[in-house]
């Protein structure tokens, strides 16, 4: 499990410890997600920040899915 420094994130932070941004804002647009939510929801530009904890639960799930797709032993 990866270590994040705060409990809440900007996307900017998350950037420079060198998570892409488009996963992250792909990551905060998928439906029902509960770790990633505007400062202020009513202004466009409003920063994104993250729950680490629930963020870091999110994106092991989504790698064991894509593992999981990957097909194995046809070579």
């Amino acid at each position: 499990m990866l270590e994040y420094p705060k409990e809440v994130m900007k996307t900017s932070e998350l950037v420079e410890m060198g998570f892409p941004e488009q996963m992250l804002l792909n990551a905060y647009r998928v439906k029902g997600q509960t770790f990633a939510q505007k400062v202020n929801p009513t202004k466009r530009n409003s920063p994104i920040i993250f729950f680490t904890k629930q963020f870091e639960k999110w994106r092991e799930e989504q790698q064991r899915i894509e593992n999981r797709s990957i097909q194995r032993g046809f070579y």
